[in-house]
């Protein structure tokens, strides 16, 4: 009993470290609103596109990472090693942001700090299948997932506040001291894999190290519904992010927010995230597994009803809660991307089989900031056009994105339901 309560321990570290992590990606959608910050990187407050391009940078080092290096995590060093790895990289490299003086330099720095968080998703939910059953699965990895609406809950309102009172470049330094300072000593304290997990051999030589990285890789790639998977993730995330990398600047200059109230209203939808994920987590753990495809095709549909509302009403505080409402929608299907994948996969390629899921939707899905940026700058110059019909229209893509999910979710239901009516092709959890 004693084992199975101390498990939760690392579940409540995982969920910590998301949300630092999160607080990190967000910092520059913030900062895009400052002009000194602007300044210093050389862009102009009209250009989306190259705003845009900070958070897409961002996530082709985050995709390619996840994709590429989890298997060597794995692999190597294990999931403890990995993570505390990845923590005193991404806060150095946070740390040192403000010293770069440039566009093409912040540019760079923001695809290795994409690089040192790819693998963070797959080893906590390495850590999860190698702790928990499939039956038990959905609040572990719902409140892993939390911890994504919770560090943008806190990022918006943090990092604004500290832009309002002091200069941009103390944003860096705070949280890249947080990254080592609370991060590193709660994976010692609190996150251990099973004795198990711990007596597999490692690899003694590169040669060694590359086969046994090849057979996750291989194994991975065996999984069920990968492709299909994959797919949803990737649109699933294209909505997170260009939703989260836009917000702030879409309640400040298209709905005419102040600073103050651009950061706790930018927050608010973050909170619906969170609760909405946490009900999602209960959810899985209470439905048949093949019902869990109908959770993404419900909530793609709240998110996309929510999306349209939102950017045709004229009260700005309605678009504002319409947006809360789609975060709500699109929080609930947030755990079943990984209880997905972790039905779906072998235990010992789990890490890498959501590397790739989560990698690849990262990577296809990073470029929904600079996507929403052009469409934005393009619908903001012509004639006759404001500031809110180009984010309007920006804004428009978060549908598209839901339609994805819509239909992958459906897929994925007449595939389980097929599966299921074949005698002897019932599938059992991995």
């Amino acid at each position: 009993m004693q084992a199975k309560t101390y498990r939760w321990y690392g579940v409540i570290t995982l969920f910590v470290i998301v949300a630092i992590s999160y607080i990190d990606r967000i910092n520059i959608a913030v900062l895009i609103t400052d002009p000194g910050f602007l300044a210093h990187i050389g862009i102009e407050r009209a250009d989306r596109v190259r705003q845009g391009l900070l958070a897409t940078a961002f996530m082709a080092g985050y995709g390619v990472s996840a994709f590429v290096l989890t298997p060597f995590c794995a692999a190597l060093f294990g999931v403890r090693k990995s993570l505390m790895y990845g923590l005193v990289l991404w806060g150095v490299v946070t740390f040192m942001t403000p010293w770069f003086d440039g566009y093409g330099l912040v540019l760079a720095s923001r695809i290795l700090l994409g690089v040192s968080e790819g693998p963070l998703f797959s080893l906590a939910s390495s850590y999860i299948k190698a702790h928990f059953e499939s039956r038990e699965n959905g609040k572990p990895n719902s409140l892993v997932n939390m911890g994504t609406g919770l560090g943008l809950a806190i990022g918006y309102p943090f990092i604004g506040y500290l832009l309002a009172s002091y200069h941009w470049e103390t944003s860096f330094y705070v949280l890249g001291l947080i990254n080592i300072a609370v991060g590193i000593p709660l994976v010692l304290a609190f996150l251990h894999m099973p004795a198990s997990y711990a007596a597999l051999k490692k690899p003694e030589s590169i040669g060694a190290a590359l086969t046994q990285v090849g057979e996750i890789v291989k194994g991975a790639l065996h999984t069920r519904y990968l492709v299909l998977i994959t797919v949803l993730t990737a649109a699933a995330l294209a909505y997170l992010w260009g939703s989260s990398n836009w917000l702030p600047t879409y309640l400040k200059e298209a709905r005419g927010f102040s600073l103050k109230e651009m950061g706790w209203l930018a927050s608010l939808p973050q909170y619906a995230t969170v609760l909405a994920v946490l009900l999602g987590g209960v959810v899985i753990d209470r439905i048949e597994r093949r019902h869990v495809p109908f959770i993404f095709m419900a909530a793609s549909a709240g998110v996309a009803l929510s999306v349209l509302l939102a950017i045709n009403v004229h009260d700005p505080y309605t678009a504002a809660y319409s947006l809360i409402a789609a975060n709500f929608c699109w929080g609930l299907m947030s755990p079943a991307i990984p209880s997905t994948v972790q039905y779906c996969a072998r235990p010992e390629h789990v890490a890498s089989a959501f590397g790739v899921v989560n990698g690849t939707g990262s990577l296809v899905a990073g470029f929904m900031p600079a996507l929403m940026g052009g469409v934005i700058s393009a619908m903001s110059s012509g004639a006759g056009a404001t500031a809110g019909s180009g984010f309007f229209a920006g804004f428009s893509l978060l549908i598209g994105t839901q339609l994805v999910v819509f239909v992958c979710g459906l897929v994925l239901w007449l595939r389980e339901r097929s599966n299921a009516e074949l005698p002897g092709m019932r599938v059992t959890p991995a």
